[in-house]
């Protein structure tokens, strides 16, 4: 027996003829790789895309064609974004911030038949389109440019192509592949996870619910994560289903550039990582500005120090979201909504609460289990290993055959966490990086937020260094802040009665810079490296 109900496929492109329909007039501001402010609309962005779309099909790019991107958060990378995804073709999103070996890879691996840049990039492009074997059309994101032409005389114009008739949007499987993203690749190659028109319409439907990011069409919301990291978590989509004004921060994410966009904009919703923050609110504290229209602040990439979390609620009355995810969960996992029961919390029990990744959508489940593949309780006690299964999670990597899942079909993210009986996740660490000395785990993460806490820190990261008795020691590798000179026992002080006496690291080595990844994470294989056997060279 069937039901009785429509049944019409979930599909990219209904997202943003439901904004051209409902929200035609609602503004999306960019700033251009030239730092121009420009303005447009869900109408015109509509528009334009089903213009790209005929435009690439002229081309002879069809059904199921990767097209790539190089560009930075603005308005030409949106509507490339629904013109590919809503027509059939697949959106893949490239990281810039890779090395040169790894891009081409990237590439070449997808098989990408076209890809769109932003001027920033042009010197990665012409510096690589030799091992591109794949791309038979480089698309400038602009009007025609005599300075591109004479660098890449093959080039196309983004503009050009949208001055074509507009393209009805095609009816399409709703499993028929949207979009790809690789992960960062901090071991060996990156590898792709090639989502679903419905995946994606079913992460967009969560994100977009209360008890994720609460989104509406009265929300001023500036992704500051790049288009390019994990899809900027799905914010864009979210943006068009609800119909919310987008403000698009273009290539200067640095504190002053974003403190003026929050400001002149009156953004109430902001979405980064940590380091971003930091400089957001540096640059809050030296112009004196109360970034008043700002009432959300999402994290995500990494935990948000306890700090940092405070600077925000007490000096800005902004409330901080931590969320959890990753490439390979489309990525929204988690995030930190209170309950109701909550509501009576007083204000330290619930900072404390606030602390966590949070509670999973409906669509996702977590569990947490041991080295020997056994679940473990969710009693916000016992630490395992992290792992997730759900609508949006990724079954097997792009061109691969074999299952990325365990046998009874859940995908290891990698994390150690601990669950607590409402749902709640914490993360502890990452498999690869927690610290175990004598047998006992302890966490890198717990130990950084400690050590970013003091002033004169301005990155701190938390290392496992080896020893000859407890095998692993704790050991702080940190970046002073300017202007400050904190020493070496002024930071291990911190610790004393805030972990166990066991816990407290035994040395801090201060550096003049700490090695980030493509995706703004410290790189500890690389400061394992370098400052692993600081302990044995001391004469421990």
């Amino acid at each position: 027996m069937s039901g009785s109900m429509m049944q019409r496929p979930l599909l990219i492109s209904d997202l943003i003829r439901h904004a051209a329909t409902c929200h035609a007039d609602t503004e999306i501001v960019s700033r251009e790789t030239d730092g121009a402010l420009t303005a447009t609309t869900w109408a015109e962005v509509e528009d334009q895309s089903r213009r790209l779309l005929a435009g690439l099909r002229a081309l002879g790019l069809g059904e199921g064609d990767r097209v790539a991107t190089l560009a930075w958060n603005n308005h030409r990378h949106l509507k490339i974004w629904f013109g590919v995804s809503g027509g059939g073709m697949v959106c893949h999103t490239l990281n810039p911030r890779l090395a040169p070996q790894q891009f081409i890879f990237i590439v070449n691996d997808a098989a990408d038949r076209a890809i769109f840049f932003d001027k920033t990039f042009m010197p990665l492009i012409v510096g690589t389109k030799e091992h591109l074997g794949s791309i038979e059309h480089f698309i400038f994101m602009g009007s025609r440019d005599e300075e591109v032409l004479a660098a890449l005389p093959e080039a196309l114009f983004f503009d050009d192509l949208v001055r074509s008739e507009p393209a009805e949007w095609p009816v399409l499987e709703e499993t028929a592949p949207c979009s790809l993203c690789y992960t960062s690749g901090t071991t060996g190659n990156p590898k792709g996870v090639l989502y679903t028109n419905r995946s994606t319409l079913l992460h967009t439907f969560s994100i977009a619910l209360p008890d994720a990011l609460d989104l509406s069409a009265r929300e001023v919301i500036l992704p500051v994560v790049p288009m390019f990291h994990a899809s900027a978590w799905g914010v864009p989509y979210a943006a068009a289903m609800v119909g919310a004004r987008l403000v698009m921060p273009g290539p200067a994410l640095d504190g002053d550039s974003l403190l003026a966009l929050i400001d002149d904009q009156k953004v109430t919703l902001a979405l980064g990582v940590p380091t971003i923050w930091m400089m957001l609110l540096a640059a809050a504290e030296a112009s004196g500005s109360k970034m008043e229209s700002l009432r959300r602040n999402v994290i995500g990439g990494s935990a948000a120090p306890p700090s940092m979390i405070a600077t925000f609620r007490e000096r800005y009355d902004c409330e901080t979201i931590h969320a959890w995810g990753m490439t390979e969960t489309s990525p929204l996992g988690t995030a930190n909504q209170i309950k109701g029961k909550h509501l009576n919390l007083d204000a330290d029990a619930l900072a404390l609460l606030r602390l966590g990744q949070g509670r999973p959508p409906f669509g996702i489940e977590l569990r947490i289990v041991d080295e020997d593949g056994a679940a473990l309780p969710h009693d916000g006690q016992a630490q395992g290993a992290l792992q997730v299964r759900g609508h949006w999670v990724v079954a097997r990597y792009f061109g691969k055959e074999e299952s990325a899942l365990s046998p009874d079909g859940w995908f290891d993210t990698g994390d150690v966490a601990s669950i607590d009986a409402d749902g709640y996740m914490t993360i502890r660490d990452r498999t690869k990086d927690i610290i175990k000395s004598g047998g006992e785990w302890i966490s890198s993460v717990d130990l950084e937020n400690i050590a970013v806490e003091h002033p004169g820190i301005a990155l701190a990261a938390a290392i496992g260094a080896r020893h000859p008795k407890w095998d692993e020691r704790p050991v702080i590798v940190a970046v002073r802040a300017e202007g400050h000179d904190p020493d070496e026992e002024e930071i291990r002080a911190l610790y004393e009665g805030r972990v166990a006496r066991w816990q407290i690291p035994d040395a801090v080595i201060f550096t003049d810079a700490i090695e980030l990844s493509a995706t703004g994470k410290v790189l500890k294989n690389r400061l394992r490296e370098q400052f692993g056997d600081v302990l044995l060279e001391r004469g421990v």
